[in-house]
């Protein structure tokens, strides 16, 4: 088949081409994100798209409309799609469900060790010839309470890494995971967990249900002086609200690798652009704040396994009309 790959970085292209070794499918990359203005652009029968692609109804309308059956997301989130759209199409839309937990889940870690002893501004300081202690005062993680919402493979993984350090595990999910208990998690409600948690971190997919979950009232239930951290999805925070709690002192500390309008900002390098975001510069402000481009899934391993999951998909579309790993309307519910 011949693939658009939209959104492509010189990683995405080697990791792709890698698993492309046979040379089955022919892909054309494109460095452009699909949007209304770049659907023209699309060649072949599939097209390989990533988390800021869009992909509303009226941009699966011109992509049915120029022979593309298959919409192959290479990535585990699907909110960028319209699937009642794809549905009524007749378009195939698939994803990589699984890449490495290990990568987000150690990365949430890292954010967490970082923003508890400030290495970001310890960092800063030494290089600066300023080696004094003050304002860089942390916390033992051990014996801390640690919040999880959404314990999927990547949420138990976090859960495991954290027990290591000692910590007390709550978590919330409608479907409580087995696994989470086993290491010892206390399922609980979202108010409970956000009132008993000094650190609370979010893997849960975006959703309906999930749109805006922690929102201000959600941060009027959560302790005093908390950490927040966010590698899931952008929208599942009110990013206004976490600047007011973070002025207010109600959360002492914010890492966020994922950010609600990121499809114009991550991803691409603006170092000589004046950012127009007034939000995104806002957070920028906050020294206890740290953001990174959502780069929790780098890991040579991840990138391995999402081309090659993808092309798996594209390899059993064209052989059998399904693709191994199929997103349908019914996750919407």
């Amino acid at each position: 088949m011949k693939i658009t790959v939209y959104s492509t970085k010189s990683y995405d292209r080697r990791f792709l081409e890698a698993a492309n070794t046979d040379q089955r499918h022919e892909l054309y990359f494109l460095e452009a994100r699909l949007t209304a203005a770049t659907v023209p652009a699309v060649q072949g029968s599939a097209v390989c798209v990533f988390v800021n692609d869009e992909l509303d109804a009226r941009v699966l309308a011109t992509l049915k409309a120029s022979g593309v059956r298959l919409v192959a997301l290479r990535c585990a989130g699907f909110n960028n799609v319209d699937l009642v759209a794809a549905q009524e199409l007749g378009l195939t839309v698939c994803r990589v469900p699984e890449y490495s937990p290990y990568s987000v889940a150690e990365h949430t870690v890292a954010l967490v060790l970082a923003l508890n002893r400030k290495t970001h501004r310890a960092y800063a300081r030494v290089r600066e010839g300023n080696f004094a202690l003050d304002g860089l005062l942390g916390f033992d993680l051990h014996g801390k309470t640690v919040g999880i919402i959404g314990t999927g493979k990547i949420g138990t993984v976090f859960a495991r890494i954290m027990g290591g350090f000692g910590c007390t595990l709550y978590a919330h999910d409608p479907h409580p995971n087995e696994e989470c208990v086993g290491l010892g998690a206390r399922y609980v409600s979202l108010r409970d967990l956000l009132g008993a948690s000094d650190i609370v971190s979010l893997h849960c997919p975006l959703t309906p249900q999930t749109h805006r979950l922690i929102d201000r009232q959600a941060l009027r239930t959560m302790r005093h002086g908390a950490m927040l951290i966010n590698t899931s999805r952008g929208a599942v925070v009110d990013t206004v609200a976490l600047i007011e709690g973070l002025k207010t002192g109600l959360i002492a500390s914010l890492g966020l690798d994922v950010y609600e309008e990121e499809a114009d900002l991550f991803f691409e390098n603006l170092s000589d652009q004046v950012l127009h975001d007034d939000v995104f510069a806002r957070l920028l402000t906050f020294p206890n704040v740290i953001i990174t481009a959502h780069q929790a899934f780098f890991t040579t391993e991840a990138l391995s396994t999402i081309a090659a999951t993808t092309l798996a998909n594209v390899n059993a579309f064209a052989e059998t009309g399904r693709a191994l790993h199929e997103v349908s309307t019914e996750r919407l519910a």
